[in-house]
Parts: structure tokens; C-alpha cells; sequence
């Protein structure tokens, strides 16, 4: 009977795998048209009202993104205000939905790492992932390896999309 061998774990592949950065941390929306006269107009007086009274502590280490669920027109201080407000509590403010908020995280963690380590090597971003990793930190991953990989392929080892190869 002929030995199965694994050739995945043999090669030389080396697997970068953005779920392994993913950060921790409940992360919540937090939307400011509930501060606005029905929904859509803000009134600065009862709006700063609105803010002093609210319960902040409940952001204690959350990740927030600050948006507005309606089409109201929003100046730019009212989202700067509200972040001013949660800055005490929270781990981190972002202006966007949850997915600009992933793309925030991703983007400060993904110039921190070292790509040298990935010098002349065949590198596979993993595409497959449990947790949601937005397409922008996939698109960061390949521009910060492009330049020390040797190749850069998409998807799983035993299936993987060849995306660069080095000239």
C-alpha cells in the first residue's frame, strides 16, 4: 500500500492568513439620526442637548462606527462632535458602517507587520475566513507583499488562483 503523502504541508507555500490579525473587540454601529428632529434635520442646540445626556459609558473598550441610517445632510462637526463624546470610551471611532470600520483596524495592523519575512517566497493569501475580513485588507495584504514575494496566489492550497509571479 502506497504511504499518503501531503505535499501542502511539505512545500515551501507559506500561507498568509488575514484572520490571524483580525482584531478582538465587540464591535457596534452607533447611529446619529436618532439625534436628529425626525430623523433628518439637525437642530445644533437640541442636538448638543441630546449628546450631554446620553449614556456614553455603554462604548467602554467597543469599536465604534459613527454613521447616519437616513439620507439627512449631516455636517461634518456633528460626526466629530459625537466622536469627541465617545473618545473616553471607546477603542476606537471611525465615520462609515462596520465594514469601513474592519477596513480602519486592518489597515493599521497591516502596516505594522513584517513582509520580509515573506522574501522570494511563494506566498497564498488565504481566501477563505469565519470572520468578516473586509476585501480591502485582501487588497492591502497583496500590495504590502507584492514586493518580497516571489509569487502571490488567492484561495487555498489545493486550489489556489495564481495572481503575481515575480519576473
Amino acid at each position: 500500500m502506497e504511504q499518503i503523502i501531503n505535499r501542502v504541508t511539505n512545500s515551501v507555500l507559506e500561507i498568509f492568513d488575514l484572520e490571524d490579525y483580525y482584531p478582538a473587540g465587540n464591535r457596534v454601529q452607533l447611529d446619529i439620526s436618532q439625534w436628529l428632529l425626525e430623523g433628518f434635520l439637525l437642530k445644533e442646540k437640541d442636538f448638543r442637548e441630546h449628546l450631554k445626556q446620553y449614556d456614553w459609558s455603554q462604548y467602554e473598550d467597543q469599536l465604534v462606527a459613527i454613521h447616519c441610517s437616513t439620507d439627512a445632510i449631516v455636517p461634518a462637526w456633528a460626526s466629530i462632535l459625537v466622536t469627541l463624546h465617545l473618545a473616553p470610551f471607546a477603542k476606537k471611532v471611525v465615520n462609515g458602517n462596520l465594514e469601513d470600520l474592519e477596513t480602519t483596524l486592518y489597515q493599521e495592523i497591516l502596516t505594522q507587520l513584517d513582509y520580509s519575512i515573506y522574501e522570494n517566497k511563494p506566498v497564498i493569501i488565504k481566501g477563505c475566513s469565519k470572520k468578516p475580513v473586509p476585501m480591502s485588507a485582501y487588497v492591502m495584504a497583496a500590495q504590502y507583499l507584492q514586493p518580497f514575494a516571489k509569487s502571490i496566489m488567492y484561495g487555498e492550497a489545493c486550489s489556489a488562483v495564481p495572481l503575481y509571479k515575480k519576473k
